[in-house]
């Protein structure tokens, strides 16, 4: 499973963030490789769809995705937490979403395999 996290240089949120995720990783005992993507030109954040610093995708996946937003470009992102707005996910937000995702995975391989 390939995992990235894109970051702003102005945002260093993203290193808490990189620890939380690797650390659940290595609990739930998912192989993944963990990729540092920079992203701190204003086009660079519209070709990737960048809503701001951290965000973590699991197979060009947003963990938490954004539906509403149209606008991209470098800089911070906030998390609702259970706790309030942080400037990045907690461990547990991130093992809850990234279970979700691989439920989801295996739902729709169960589909595809069924098809044929």
């Amino acid at each position: 499973m390939r995992v990235e996290v894109l970051y702003f240089d102005g945002c260093p949120t993203y290193r808490a963030a990189e620890r939380a995720l690797r650390r659940v990783l290595a609990q739930e005992d998912t192989e993944a490789e963990v990729v540092l993507v920079a992203v701190n030109a204003h086009e660079e954040a519209q070709r990737l769809r960048f809503p701001g610093s951290p965000t973590i995708r699991v197979e060009g996946e947003d963990l938490f995705p954004i539906p509403e937003r149209t606008e991209y470009a470098p800089g911070c992102r906030m998390y609702a937490t259970p706790e309030g707005l942080r400037r990045s996910p907690t461990p547990e937000m991130l093992r809850e979403a990234l279970e979700k995702m691989n439920s989801g995975s295996a739902a729709e391989k169960t589909r595809r395999t069924r098809k044929i």
